[in-house]
């Protein structure tokens, strides 16, 4: 199973404040420790929602909204992909993991649809359009070259993305 593991932003996140360095440290040991395991398949910090921007749908009209966002309870700040046994393997990685903000802070663990959760509306056309798409999509460097180069220390990408396409995808 794989899990979407979800870090909440926090007002000083949004505000831009970056990690210490012993956050930062401490971050990479548990990203090692989740890569020697065979947990950890991507993993990326976000910068604040004032760079960004949501794009709301109504039908066919498309409305977009700079950031920043106003409610910092529903921001996310960074992510991992994991590919756990269950959601308390997950649950027990996420345990171990240091505090990803100064004071409180919340992870939100996800699993992510497979292509077999879709059964028969995941037809053997969409599964054909969707492994093309994988095929096609580009390579990047490994996660272990990453972690053997000495980069771990903050958040580490994944080498391939094999599960990166929807059924629908173009």
């Amino acid at each position: 199973m794989r899990f979407v593991v979800l870090i909440k932003a926090t007002r000083d996140s949004e505000a831009g404040v970056m990690p210490s360095e012993q956050l930062l440290a401490e971050m990479g040991r548990f990203n090692e420790e989740l890569v020697k395991a065979g947990v950890m398949q991507a993993g990326e910090g976000l910068h604040p929602s004032s760079k960004g921007a949501r794009v709301r749908f109504s039908g066919p009209e498309r409305r977009v909204i700079d950031g920043p966002s106003a409610e910092t309870k529903e921001l996310i700040a960074g992510f991992w992909i994991w590919k756990c046994a269950s959601l308390q393997e997950a649950i027990a990685w996420v345990k171990r993991c240091p505090n990803p903000m100064p004071g409180e802070s919340e992870i939100e663990i996800r699993q992510v649809f497979e292509a077999e959760d879709f059964g028969e509306a995941f037809t053997p056309e969409l599964r054909e359009q969707r492994s093309g798409c994988a095929r096609r999509w580009p390579s990047r460097p490994s996660l272990e070259a990453t972690v053997a180069g000495g980069h771990s220390a903050g958040w580490l990408r994944q080498s391939t993305a094999p599960n990166a396409c929807w059924p629908n995808s173009a």
